[in-house]
Parts: structure tokens; sequence; C-alpha cells
């Protein structure tokens, strides 16, 4: 009896948080249902309006141009991927293991297709104020027990209710949250037969309400809470901390229990902190299905926001478009406008005297439809006059639709120039400072997606801990996209492998021993939006393709990294076969004979100048002894002068030389045992 009473409390609580998050929701998503519906559906017309032109047979324009600025800034989002990095924090993190959680980190946003997941929610935030994405967990296979992470979206926004009381620019506060969805009472049936009411003329049901159960279907609600729970920690004699609820738990643990008692352990220090708890909780509005325990510490769901304000404590959610729309209605109507009035202005007949049309009757009847090669007239008549077409009203028009498609320019800040169209830019430098205007006015939206993407790598960095705590090999990426296996929470000491598989030596040419264990050490993370390591690639062959054509001799250099950064096939091939054709000197010291002459010249140039420096400083010291202080003085001065200036050109001079000997060394190298012949420029 207490048990059902405990599920009609928690219930009670349940439905009373939903109603909450409804209410306090009720104005965003209300204002980001009718832009979503404006700006992507297209419904831009009133109904009545539509109704009564529909009826009257007069025409009703949709010039949607709203799409073309949601999708600028989305596919700028797609562009400039934000990455995660992990950085080692304290003394139990280290680099090493820092760069595998990133692999990992890495290898989970791709398993998961993370990229639909962010690209969802940027979309939903730009064209309604407000998106989702979710952290997860799944089997790694189906036959196996691990578990592993996973990133997946929300498609839909509305389906989400955050916490009331949240602050935060990425639901890192939350501590309360809904993700509702409808189900048909056969799809419930189905899904929850075995754990639910399925009697539809239960009492339960009555008391839910129609939100829970309608025509439609049955509401089922994920209920996710975040409490503080006090948790105790001991820290034993070897150093290591416990942390568990009570001392039962650690009374249960044998092997601690038992290395107690047997004097082996002993606890020296021991404190309560509060640990967040975190719940799913599975309902309908008559019954609490399910209740699961979350491994980590924060709720995860991560809001992605739109255009964010707050009003005396009333948050208010925006999308990209929604100071638009009054200038794209103005638009539709005027472009509507100009077409009825063309369309339906009398076409302008001839005006002629009485007879003036007896000649050709006909001609004259068609002369609107058909196209003839002549038309006559009655001889001693005026010829027949067409009057001019009055085209004022639809002129005017059609300069009112130019300037509410320049209103929603300007209220967006994106211009011509971003958007790809000719605009009154002329140089190179005025199109990308247009272009950097438009970026920088909507540069929120993608800030805000990359702070929830860092929030989001906070929830997996608290998440690996407790999914990846045992000893496994995983699979991790760099940032190129090459994978690697590694070995995790290792029990026995391995070295560290590098790409061709062998071991990875140290600076004292050691072997560097690994133990990846990931449930120890703090670690943050940063994140950084930016081109994608493809695009960076492309940009790094660009730049060093221009650089080669400045300076040819560079060849034997740049054209091994321009096939490195390339993306054609078989570029790895060719970067391994041009660096094959460098040629390599078996003796970094040895010089060929040009540059030993070259040197002999330097060091007799240098000699020469010492000597030079010598003889002036010998006649300084002379002038001041012959002749008088002032005289001796300027010469002296002067003598001073000219021998820093030879001073200074022996050292540019003997600079120049060592340039011009590493050239002529890199570019008439020895030859080597292999007979490899120098590139012939």
């Amino acid at each position: 009896m207490k048990h059902d009473k405990d599920k009609d409390s928690l219930l009670k609580s349940a439905k009373d948080a939903f109603e909450r998050a409804q209410q306090n929701e009720e104005e965003n998503r209300r204002i980001g249902m009718e832009d979503l519906r404006f700006g992507r559906n297209g419904e831009q017309w009133p109904d009545e309006i539509r109704t009564q032109r529909e009826k009257e047979n007069r025409p009703i324009l949709t010039i949607n141009k709203l799409p073309a600025f949601i999708r600028q800034v989305v596919n700028d989002a797609r562009q400039n991927k934000p990455a995660i990095k992990v950085h080692p924090v304290d003394s139990g993190a280290d680099p090493a293991t820092a760069e595998v959680i990133n692999g990992l980190i890495r290898n989970i946003e791709r398993s998961s297709k993370s990229d639909i997941a962010y690209d969802t929610a940027i979309e939903c935030a730009v064209s309604n104020g407000f998106g989702y994405m979710r952290v997860g967990a799944d089997y790694a296979y189906d036959d196996a027990f691990e578990m592993d992470i996973t990133i997946d979206r929300v498609s839909n926004p509305f389906s989400v209710y955050g916490d009331p009381d949240s602050t935060s620019a990425d639901g890192s506060d939350w501590d309360s949250a809904f993700i509702v969805e409808r189900l048909s009472k056969a799809q419930f049936e189905k899904q929850y037969g075995d754990k639910a009411k399925v009697d539809w003329d239960n009492t339960a049901w009555a008391e839910a309400g129609n939100d829970w159960k309608n025509d439609d279907g049955v509401l089922v609600a994920e209920w996710w809470t975040r409490e503080d729970k006090a948790e105790q920690i001991y820290k034993v004699s070897d150093g290591q901390e416990i942390r568990v609820y009570s001392q039962t738990q650690i009374d249960e643990d044998e092997d601690i229990a038992g290395l107690i008692q047997a004097g082996a352990l002993e606890i020296v220090n021991q404190r309560e902190v509060m640990r967040k708890k975190v719940t799913q909780h599975i309902m309908t509005g008559a019954e609490i299905l399910e209740t699961n325990d979350w491994s980590g510490r924060y709720i995860p769901i991560i809001p992605v926001y739109g255009d964010e304000f707050d009003i005396e404590g009333d948050r208010k959610l925006r999308s990209l478009i929604h100071n638009a729309i009054d200038a794209q209605k103005m638009h539709n109507f005027w472009r509507t406008a100009s077409t009825e009035l063309v369309a339906l202005a009398p076409r302008v007949p001839y005006i002629g005297e009485e007879g003036a049309f007896d000649v050709d009757p006909n001609g004259w009847a068609t002369a609107n439809t058909n196209s003839h090669a002549y038309l006559e007239y009655s001889r001693g008549k005026q010829p027949p006059q067409r009057q001019p077409l009055d085209s004022g009203p639809a002129g005017g028009a059609i300069q009112e639709a130019l300037m509410a498609a320049d209103d929603m320019k300007s209220i967006l800040g994106i211009h011509d120039a971003s958007l790809g169209a000719k605009s009154n830019e002329t140089s190179g430098r005025a199109i990308l400072a247009r272009q950097r205007e438009g970026d920088v006015s909507t540069f929120h939206f993608i800030d805000n997606l990359s702070r929830s993407i860092r929030h989001l790598g906070n929830i997996i960095l608290d998440l690996i801990p407790h999914f990846y705590n045992e000893e496994r090999t995983i699979r991790v990426l760099g940032e190129d996209g090459k994978q690697k296996e590694k070995t995790v929470n290792s029990k026995t000491p391995q070295p560290e492998l590098d790409e061709n598989g062998e071991p990875l030596l140290d600076e004292r040419q050691q072997a560097v021993i690994a133990l990846h264990d990931l449930t120890v050490g703090k670690y943050d993370l940063t994140v950084s939006a930016g081109p994608s390591f493809t695009t960076r690639r492309e940009e790094a062959a660009y730049q060093m393709t221009e650089a080669l054509r400045n300076f040819q001799m560079a060849a034997p250099i740049l054209l091994p990294m321009i096939a490195k950064n390339s993306d054609w096939p078989g570029a790895d091939d060719l970067a391994e076969k041009l660096e094959a054709l460098v040629p390599q000197q078996q003796d970094p010291n040895a010089m060929p004979p040009q540059a030993q002459m070259m040197m002999q010249q330097l060091q007799q140039a240098m000699e020469q100048a010492r000597q030079q420096i010598q003889a002036l400083g010998q006649e300084n010291e002379q002038l001041k002894q012959d002749r008088s202080i002032k005289l001796a003085e300027t010469e002296i001065k002067e003598y001073d002068a000219e021998t820093k200036r030879m001073k200074v050109e022996a050292e540019t001079n003997l600079k120049e030389v060592e340039t011009e000997l590493k050239i002529d060394q890199h570019l008439n190298p020895a030859p080597t045992d292999q007979g490899v012949q120098p590139y012939d420029y």
C-alpha cells in the first residue's frame, strides 16, 4: 500500500511539473510554431483573406524569401563544425589519455552520426527559436554486453519541455525536463501493454485529462529529474577514494570489506558531499511505467537556443526570421497586387474615325492576338492610334515589393553579397566586408550551438568513466579521420604504438608505457568552431600551390606536401613517391665542392673585413694622439661610423652567402649510393 502511495505521489509531482513547464513555454512555443509554419511551410496568408480571395478567383501569391536566409545561417554552421578538445586537469590525468578521450569522442560522434543531431538542432533554432539534441547509451554490438555512448537528434523540438527555473545558456542547470510522444492506442498497447493500464475506461485515465489521452492517442513522457543526494567519500590507506551512499555499501563490497578486516586497508579520512543524481521516469497521465537511474550528473538533453533575451525574468526565444515576417507579408501583398493590376488591366484599344477600319476589319480586330504583316485603313482617314497603358498603379506596387525585400535584408542583416547575389559593391574587399557583416549579424546562432556542444562534451566526459570502466579495446579517431585501436583500463602496462604499429619511444629512446585508465583523473574541454579537417586540408593544398607558383625552387619540398593534402585517389601514394625522389645526403655535414669554394671565399672576405677594421682602429688611435682634441673627435666619429658600416656590410654579406649555401646544398646535394639524380629545374 505504501508503495502505491509513493507512486501516486510521484505521478502527481510529475503532472504538476509538466503543467508548470507547459505554462512557462507557452508563448515561446506558440510564436515558434507560427514562425516555423510561416517561414518553412509557406503559410503566409491569413485564412480569412485566403478564403475570400479564392472565392473571388483573385491571385494569392507567396514569394517566400525567408528560406534563403535560413539556409545561409544553417549551411554556414554546417561548414564550420564545432570540435571538442579534452585537456587534463589534475595529477591523475595525463595528456596521452586525454588524446585517447579525444579520439573516443570523435568516434562517438561519427558512429552516432552526430552531424545530423547538430544540423537539426541549429536548423530548429534558426527556424523557430529553439532546438534540442540528446545523449544516450546503447550496446556496442548486438551480441555484446559492452555499451557505447550515443549522440541522438531530436527531430521535433516541440516534444521537449525544459526546466522552468533554468537560467543557463546551454541547459547545464536543468533539474527537470520532459520529452513527450503521442502514441495511438494500438501502439501504446503494443509497446507498454505488459506494464500499463490499458483499460481506457479506468478512472485513472479519466482523471488524467485530455492532454494525456484523447482521440489521437496517449501521451507518453520521459520525465527526467535531478536532485542532490548526500554521498560519503572514504579515503583509504592506499590512496584510493571510495564514493558510496552509506557505510553499508562498503560492508557489502566483499573485496574492500575483506581488505579492511584483514588490516590491509584502513579508512584514514571521510567526509560527506552532495552529488547530483539523475533519474528517468517513463510515465503517462495515469501511472509511472518505468524508473531508471542515469549514470551521469547532467540531464542528457541539450537545448540549442536561437535569439535569446530576457524581460524581467521572462526568457524569450525567437527565430532568425521573426522580425522579418511583416516585411515578407508586405512583399507577398504587393507582388500579388502588381500581378493583379497587370493581369486585370483592360487591353488598350485602337481609336480611329468612323470608317477607318473598313478596309481591313478582321485584321484590326485580331491585332492584339495575331501577328500581322500589315494593317490597312481607309484612304483619307486618320490612321488609328492606340492609347498608352496606364502602368502607374502596377509600377508603384512593384516598387513597394522591392522596398519590402530590402526591409527583410536590413532586418536580418544579410545582404545581397552574403546571399551570393550581385550587389553594389565593386571591389573584392568591399564584397568580403559585406559578407562578413552578414556573418557577424547572425553569428550568435552559431555561437549558441558551440555552447551547447560544449555542454554535450561535458556530459560525455562525465559518462565515459561509467561506460568505459573495464579493460576493453576501443576505436579512436584522429583529427584526419584515421582510426586506431586502443586498449583502455589495462591492468598490465603496454607500450604505446605509433602509426606503423611500432613501439613509441620517448626522448631517452625508451618505450612509452600507457595504461589509458579512463576511470581516474579529471579533464575539462574546450570547443572551437571552424572549418573541418578536410576543408583545412583543401585550403592548405591551395596555399601551397600558390606558393609553388611564386617560388618554384621549393618544388621538392612542396610537391609531396601538396599531394598529402589532396583528396583525389592515389594522392598518398604519389606523396610517398615524390618524397622518395627527393635526394637525401648520406652525411648531413658534407658539402658539395661549390659550397666549399663559396665558404672559403666567405672566410677570406671576413678576414679582409677584420683587417680593415683593425687598420681603422689603429688610425683612430693615431689621430687621437697627433691631432687636436676637437679635430680628432670629429674624425674619430667619422671613422667609427665607417667602421660600423663596414661591419654591418660584412655581416650582411655573410648572411647572403650562408643563404646561398643552404639553397645550393638543397638543390645540388651530393650523390647517394642509389644514384638518385637531383631535380632538374
